[in-house]
């Protein structure tokens, strides 16, 4: 498994951005399929961005398309999530996820971070 560390969150108003990062180690950064989910209080982890090992390929959940964008820097081994136009509902803790199998597997994200919290205030 790929160890993997958050940054980047913090508060922000309704409107405004943010960009996370996530760093990985070990030198098999490359092989994997990364995402980003989320959990706000209450409610269940879900889904939020995946991105294909090559950075190739990506996909959304509904509500943060057009919005959120997922990139990754291979070389630098480190996983981007760029949230504009924030809402409220964004908030949650967000979570870095890797993956050895098929990035649209989003059952099969076996590598977490710790998480970093985004509060979007209104």
């Amino acid at each position: 498994q790929v160890q993997l560390v958050e940054s980047g969150g913090g508060l922000v108003q309704t409107g405004g951005s943010l960009r996370l990062s996530c760093a990985a180690s070990g030198r098999t950064f490359s092989t994997y399929a990364m995402g980003w989910f989320r959990q706000a209080p209450g409610k269940e982890r879900e889904f939020v961005a995946a991105i294909s090992h090559g950075g190739t390929n990506t996909h959304y959940l509904d509500s943060v398309k057009g919005r959120f964008t997922i990139s990754r820097d291979n070389a630098k081994n480190t996983v981007y999530l760029q949230m504009n136009s924030l809402k409220p509902e964004d908030t949650a803790v967000y979570y870095c996820a890797g993956s050895n199998y098929y990035y649209g597997d989003r059952t099969r994200f076996d590598s977490w971070g710790q998480g970093t919290q985004v509060t979007v205030s209104s």
